[in-house]
């Protein structure tokens, strides 16, 4: 197993890239942008490399590139990271998604839309070089927050992710920006006030003055302290996550922010909540994990459903987008807490997924949006026919959110439904609702917007720029990749899955026959 510290390298490269940008004069816009460009695309390589170098074979630790250092030995608290296949997927996905948002965000950070309709416009807004910056230093603590094994530091990270994605959404974001950013900063510290508190009531009844998370695997605890924890941790998750009824902070930000800026919040910053169910609340209190399950259940399904459900009736594009993230969340949830290995491999193959699929999908809208200057859907018209590979980029991504066989969502889908039905029979056959009522919104939004007569305020629009194609033609590629021959990514991801599903005790149920036994009578 090598001994390079992959995590700390991945950790630092886009925080120093952060400071080099910071750093630049005033007026160095182009060479902000480049250099920007050039560390996340160095931290890129350097996930593959650590991925490629990831051992997935027979006795393979599951927590890989671990590093531990005292940080604030009074408590016990550590530089603890690694890790296992769920952390390294969603790592590598946070590493891909930022050079591409990047490079969709180019020309659009100077001016921004400060009003809807025929009679928007643009505003000048905050520098380049900080909105560059803001980007790489997100991506350092998203990368922080998936490696990190210490409870107290993950702490850290999960709080220190707010501060980016906040001025990233008020100094950049649409008309309603300071709203969307004070609300999503709100219900986020409530979160984290909730997890704060479990933290400390855990390093209270384990007894053992620590924090990292091997250590504090199997503890004896009385299961009414179990089910206290595990709601402090739960809630704060399902705020970040966001799943119903936690969610109604998600369409604000995920309209108001900047498009690069929702794609990140969407398609990796979401993850952390449903990555937490995963790392903390299942290992760590395995019985109030067990007891809250069907309740856990209850609340994904309705998502998924309630979801799917605003999405249809949308009229702003971006919120469209974001109601349907809610629906997917759903389906995660459900995948997290139904205790089967393929649920949970499907869940966390689906936090991937996701991420392509909406990443992109908010990409082609974001460039939908800076030609015709407005977010509602009724404002578009046959746009295909003078914009085509944007409709077509549109339909891909949109077939991709929908689960469409051969795209890489229909095979997390699958998963999480199979996985669920085994447990929790019901639910699963009313979750799978949910993939019509995705057919109906995500068709209804193509149709209204590219297809049907050209408007004359469109007549001179013009398709994708080379630069917006390359930034949405690899999350297409890999979802068309991934759909065919998903093994490369499952390969990783099974193993911290069976690992999850031992700490907890769990097992899968047991293959039934579906046709009765003949009974001999001897004749």
């Amino acid at each position: 197993m090598t001994t390079t510290p992959w995590m700390t390298i991945l950790l630092v490269v886009p925080a120093v890239g952060a400071l080099l940008v910071s750093m630049l004069p005033k007026g160095s816009d182009l060479l902000a942008k480049q250099l920007a460009l050039g560390f996340s695309l160095l931290t890129l390589v350097l996930t593959a490399v650590a991925c490629v170098q990831f051992d997935i074979g027979p006795g393979a630790q599951r927590f890989q590139f671990v590093q531990h250092h005292d940080w604030i030995s009074a408590l016990g608290v550590t530089y603890s990271v690694g890790a296992d296949g769920i952390a390294l997927v969603l790592i590598a996905l946070a590493a891909l998604l930022v050079p591409l948002v990047l490079l969709a965000s180019w020309d659009t950070v100077e001016g921004l839309l400060d009003i809807e309709g025929p009679d928007a416009r643009l505003t000048p807004q905050k520098s380049v070089k900080t909105f560059f910056a803001l980007m790489l230093v997100l991506e350092s603590f998203m990368i922080g927050v998936f490696a990190a094994t210490d409870v107290f530091l993950f702490y850290v990270f999960f709080e220190a992710m707010l501060i980016p994605m906040y001025f990233l959404i008020g100094m950049y974001g649409g008309p309603r920006r300071s709203y969307a950013a004070v609300k999503f900063l709100l219900y986020s510290l409530v979160g984290g006030l909730l997890m704060l508190a479990a933290v400390i009531g855990l390093y209270v009844q384990s007894g053992k003055r620590t924090f990292r998370f091997d250590e504090l695997l199997n503890l004896n605890l009385s299961h009414s302290a179990q089910m206290w924890l595990f709601l402090g941790f739960f809630i704060a998750f399902a705020i970040k996550a966001p799943l119903f009824p936690f969610h109604t902070w998600l369409p604000d930000a995920g309209a108001e922010a900047p498009t690069g800026g929702a794609v990140l919040l969407v398609g990796v910053l979401d993850k952390v909540g449903t990555f937490g169910f995963l790392r903390y609340c299942l290992p760590l209190f395995p019985w109030a994990a067990h007891k809250a399950a069907p309740y856990v259940i209850t609340l994904s399904v309705i998502g998924v459903i309630y979801g799917a459900l605003l999405a249809m009736g949308q009229k702003d594009l971006k919120r469209l987008v974001s109601y349907t993230s809610v629906a997917h969340f759903g389906f995660i949830g459900m995948g997290c807490l139904a205790f089967t290995t393929q649920a949970g491999t499907g869940a966390v193959f689906y936090m991937v997924n996701h991420g392509l699929s909406t990443g992109a999908l908010f990409l082609v809208i974001g460039f939908l949006i800076d030609r015709g200057k407005s977010r509602l859907v009724t404002d578009y018209s046959g746009i295909a026919k003078v914009a085509p590979v944007l409709a077509a980029m549109f339909f891909i991504s949109g077939l991709s959110s929908l689960a469409l066989p051969g795209l890489s969502t229909f095979v997390s889908e699958f998963l999480v439904l199979v996985g669920t039905f085994t447990r929790y029979k019901v639910a699963a056959g009313i979750a799978t609702t949910g993939i019509v009522l995705a057919a109906i919104y995500i068709l209804l939004a193509y149709q209204r917007t590219m297809q049907g007569a050209l408007s004359t305020a469109h007549e001179n629009m013009k398709d994708l720029k080379p630069r917006e194609v390359a930034a949405v033609a690899p999350l297409l590629v890999l979802m068309l990749f991934l759909g065919f021959y998903p093994k490369p990514v499952t390969d990783i991801i099974n193993p911290a899955v069976k690992a999850t599903m031992q700490d907890t005790q769990s097992t899968d149920p047991a293959p039934t026959d579906a046709m009765p036994h003949r009974v001999s009578t001897g004749n």
